[in-house]
């Protein structure tokens, strides 16, 4: 039966730069996915792009490449990631460059997955009679499309695992599900069916277990951390992946960490919603058939799992404009440290309002006072060697924000005593994007696989 070890080491956008390099190197591995997407990673990548076309994609991962493309191109590893963003052309062409000054021209092909940008297509879409409602509340997307920043839809496995027959070495995507990295390679090896529902979820899954990295080899885990060896080096996951459907998590030997069934159990519920119905554009899993075995230590073979038909939608992030924000924060130190950040709430508060000042939302919390678990931490027990008080806002109108900026930091002279903290100074106000998902026929978007040769 036919192996491929798919190994991942990024689990978004600011994860360790040495996790991917050392996957290569301590090889052996098939495929290396980088995942590096997320929502709000989406508009932050646009911003960039509106302000210069030449970027609008992870520009960590052409600092990877650098280090990494010359061994991948000596063992054969394929890279597959999401880097694009929404400018995956321009990623493809800056590892193109890479490429070429490394002296690797003609050695390596590079496939680009577009086509998920929807951003010019929207009132066209809209007065075609999709609304892409949201999702959550039902609203359409004529109430704030004046103010949306980026739509983006999430494609599957098939445009990757495309790119791979045609003979990419490197595949770059724009938006695509996390799972999708994982599964591409292993409909390109096994050839498996579009309509093996089984076994598309078993890929699924096997993606879902490995795309945040090294949350499911010990890091983030609840479980017996304090034990878990050498977080200083932790492993980052590697998918044995049968032809059969089945398959096993493991990390390189030697490396920190630990892989075990309760955590890999603790990464299957991250972001699960309902079990039966993990719902993505190329099948839907049922978490529930998952069945786990610690097969010999640091190694979980993972069977049982069924699928069913994929639906006839795509999910779109979209993101929008939504107002602007700050925060900012004070620590106060022993005697009376949680009295006198109570204090200094109360009086920044009294002088906001004496100003005229509504927000749309004011937040404040005091961290190491219960602020993680709000009114069931109760009253403090003890008399706090030091509670830092964090006071957040929004609004529509950036003006009224500026002038929470400028009332915050004066309450280190005229406030409560012991205050320290300041950092550098007042908060920096912010744009606020804010996301809205919705559903798009898959008859109205098709996914573009281009190919190109450093």
């Amino acid at each position: 039966m036919r192996t491929i070890r798919i190994a991942n080491g990024q689990g978004f956008w600011g994860d360790s730069l040495e996790a991917p390099i050392q996957l290569v190197e301590r090889g052996p591995i098939d495929y290396l996915t980088l995942d590096y997407l997320a929502e709000i990673t989406m508009s932050i990548m646009q911003k960039q792009k509106s302000r210069d076309a030449r970027f609008g994609y992870a520009h960590d991962f052409i600092g990877v490449m650098t280090r990494i493309l010359p061994a991948c191109v000596e063992k054969n590893v394929k890279v597959v990631a999401n880097a694009g963003g929404v400018n995956p052309e321009a990623c493809s062409a800056a590892v193109a460059d890479v490429a070429r000054r490394l002296g690797l021209s003609g050695k390596v092909s590079i496939g680009v997955v577009a086509g998920d940008d929807i951003m010019t297509r929207l009132d066209v879409l809209i007065d075609g009679g999709i609304p892409l409602e949201n999702m959550e509340t039902g609203e359409p997307l004529s109430m704030i499309r004046n103010r949306v920043q980026s739509a983006n839809v999430y494609f599957g496995a098939a445009p990757i695992a495309e790119a791979l027959d045609r003979g990419a070495q490197i595949v770059i995507t724009g938006r695509c599900t996390d799972t999708g990295l994982a599964l591409g390679p292993m409909l390109h090896e096994f050839k498996w069916a579009a309509d093996d529902w089984d076994r598309l979820a078993s890929g699924t899954i096997a993606g879902h277990i490995i795309e945040c990295g090294a949350q499911c080899t010990g890091g983030n885990c609840q479980v017996d951390w304090e034990s878990i060896p050498d977080f200083w080096d932790i492993g980052y996951p590697i998918c044995d992946a049968h032809e059969d459907g089945t398959f096993s998590i493991t990390k390189h030997h030697g490396t920190g960490g630990r892989i075990t069934v309760a955590g890999v159990t603790e990464q299957l519920m991250y972001e699960m919603g309902d079990p039966r119905e993990y719902i993505t554009p190329d099948c839907i899993a049922d978490f529930t058939s998952v069945s786990l075995e610690q097969s010999s230590p640091d190694v979980v073979r993972v069977s049982g799992i069924k699928g069913r038909p994929a639906t006839d939608f795509y999910k779109v992030s979209i993101s929008y404009s939504a107002g602007f924000k700050a925060v900012g924060s004070l620590i106060y130190s022993w005697p009376d440290a949680h009295a006198k950040a109570k204090a200094a709430d109360a009086i920044l508060r009294r002088r906001l309002a004496a100003l005229g000042l509504s927000f749309d939302e004011i937040n404040s919390e005091i961290v190491g006072a219960g602020a993680l678990h709000g009114e069931l931490a109760g009253e403090p027990s003890v008399d706090l060697p030091e509670a830092l008080l964090r006071v957040g806002v929004r609004s529509q109108a950036k003006v009224v924000v500026e002038r929470f900026v400028k009332e915050l930091a004066p309450l280190g002279l005229n406030g409560p005593p012991t205050v320290c903290g300041l950092g550098s100074g007042r908060p920096k106000v912010e744009e606020i994007v804010a996301y809205w998902p919705a559903l798009i026929p898959k008859s109205v978007v098709t996914p573009r696989v281009d190919l190109m040769t450093a």
